[in-house]
């Protein structure tokens, strides 16, 4: 791969890092490119190769700050804590039985919650699904909220480092192969809209086992036709709509991975059923609704919707 800063040519070495970053060295000519190959290759000696390496990488530091503006590894991060815009991991913890779920109540409230309030991580939401008579699925959903990316994919080894998290953990943290404590765990990572970068934790009256939780998940046919409906939201003004009405949204995001894509979340808070009802009712027969979604730029960008009915437990932090 070949690229051009301040007349000079470059061309790059993809180089992978442990964590599954990719990142570029670069040379000045297909000749020195040849050579590093070559001394690569001819290293036998692990620490030699290792040494190699990072010769070779301080090079390309100065070649390419030398060259021109090229975003790093700390630049990625701050560029998105300058944005503000918050990654969110939604978990679906799956049960087999009643057992298993109060193993995982236990580890989320005793060992999981306040290992990462010592990280400077809150707002985190807990919730299990209102229960319906013919619906047997016992499952808990646990919403974190980061600030950078960086922040989700080192949050394991954070935990691990924790004396106290581990100790509170214990049951859950080394559980048998035969004695796990849930089915399966699911796993969605979100980024939030431009329009809501941050969640926002909703301020409810009366008991949580009442309150309603709102969780959409809207699948678009193409990746093209979802980034449509993103910009309704945005631009569009839906999450506006949602925001007016009063309907308490959390947050708004972008599926990055998961099993439905292309697709995008967000959640809605209510403190009962009626207010649920009567706030949908409101948003159905808005005059900025009524004009948005007949609106020729936003048709048919909407091809299969999942909603979950949830409600928060008393260790959630809303």
């Amino acid at each position: 791969m070949k690229s051009f800063y301040g007349g000079i040519k470059l061309h790059y070495l993809i180089h992978q890092r442990s964590r599954g970053y990719y990142f570029l060295k670069a040379c000045n000519s297909i000749t020195e490119q040849d050579c590093i190959f070559k001394e690569l290759k001819q290293s036998k000696n692990k620490v030699m190769m290792k040494t190699t390496k990072r010769i070779l990488l301080s090079i390309a530091v100065i070649i390419l700050f030398s060259c021109g503006n090229v975003k790093t590894e700390p630049d990625i991060a701050k560029s998105s804590a300058d944005q503000q815009i918050e990654f969110y991991q939604l978990k679906t913890y799956l049960f087999d039985n009643e057992e298993q779920m109060q193993v995982v109540d236990l580890y989320l409230e005793h060992a999981f919650l306040p290992g990462l309030e010592k990280l400077g991580i809150k707002n985190v939401g807990i919730f299990k699904p209102i229960p319906y008579p013919t619906d047997s699925i016992k499952k808990t959903l646990v919403l974190i909220p980061f600030t950078s990316f960086l922040q989700l994919t080192d949050l394991d080894e954070q935990l691990e480092s924790d004396e106290a998290y581990r100790t509170a953990g214990s049951e859950y943290l080394t559980a048998l192969h035969d004695q796990a404590p849930y089915q399966r765990v699911q796993s969605v990572l979100l980024k939030a809209f431009d329009n809501w970068p941050v969640m926002k934790t909703p301020k409810l009256d009366g008991p949580r086992s009442e309150r309603v939780y709102e969780l959409r998940s809207y699948e678009s046919a193409t990746e093209a036709i979802a980034a449509n409906k993103r910009h309704m939201f945005n631009a569009g003004g839906e999450i506006t709509i949602f925001d007016e009405l009063g309907c308490n949204p959390v947050f708004f995001g972008e599926v990055i991975s998961g099993a439905h894509m292309p697709n995008l979340m967000y959640m809605t808070t209510y403190s009962n059923q009626a207010s649920r009802d009567e706030h949908w009712k409101k948003f159905g027969q808005s005059p900025a609704w009524e004009k948005l979604k007949t609106d020729a730029n936003y048709q048919n960008n909407v091809s299969h919707i999942d909603i979950d009915f949830l409600y928060p437990t008393e260790y959630s932090a809303y």
